[in-house]
């Protein structure tokens, strides 16, 4: 099974992917040992019944369409701070949560990669324990499995990064009921729970944000019908 997962996992990488990442990249930042490649496949190792189930994962997003935006084993990554909660570095969701990660990785897909790269994911689905314990709130959408917390492949100047993404989420955001947020560094988050932003005040940086989003509704309302 082993054997089979790991052709598997080589055979659904996004091909625009692995061979062309720099050796160190801003993701590094955020991810510790034991939350890396290597320690995803002594994850699996430890459990013979793990195999089957990522494998079960990784077919579910790719009869979806959305298998190619980033490896499977990143969409895996539960918290950054797995390790000091006593928590597992990796975990497949609930099979009834599948579903809710869908949209958010087809948002990622056309409209993200296209605007910042290929991305990284750090943090995706997070049990109710783990969740709390990271400091997530009561009704964090990693706990549903809407949510991904990001980092672009390549370097990039944060207020550029930012604007990129407030350009993008400002144009299609509410077509995908995405929520944008933004937190130290270059790590950001989507999730399509409902359109929303958070963030992006001067304070955090987020002066490009706030112009991107504001020329948006402008232009909103300056339309026929718009609302004023």
């Amino acid at each position: 099974m082993m054997k089979l997962l790991a052709l598997f996992l080589a055979a659904t990488a996004p091909a625009h992917l692995e061979a062309q990442y720099p050796t160190a990249r801003p993701s590094d930042e955020y991810v510790v040992a034991g939350q890396d490649e290597a320690g995803f496949h002594q994850w699996v190792a430890a459990d013979p019944e793990r195999a089957a189930r990522v494998a079960s994962y990784g077919a579910y997003l790719d009869s979806a369409g959305v298998g190619d935006v980033v490896p499977t084993w990143q969409l895996l990554r539960t918290a950054s701070d797995w390790l000091k909660c006593g928590q597992p570095a990796f975990e497949v969701p609930p099979t009834e949560l599948w579903p809710s990660i869908v949209n958010t990785l087809r948002y990622a897909k056309e409209q993200i990669v296209p605007a910042v790269g290929a991305v990284d994911a750090v943090s995706v689905y997070r049990n109710p324990y783990l969740n709390s314990c990271a400091g997530g709130s009561a009704r964090s959408t990693h706990r549903s499995h809407f949510a991904l917390d990001l980092v672009p492949v390549y370097p990039f100047e944060r207020g550029e990064l930012m604007s990129r993404l407030c350009t993008v989420h400002a144009r299609r955001g509410r077509d995908y009921s995405v929520g944008l947020g933004f937190y130290v560094g270059l790590r950001f988050h989507i999730d399509s729970w409902k359109y929303r932003v958070w963030g992006v005040s001067e304070a955090e940086g987020g002066r490009q944000c706030a112009i991107a989003l504001a020329r948006r509704e402008n232009a909103r309302a300056d339309q026929p019908g718009g609302t004023p």
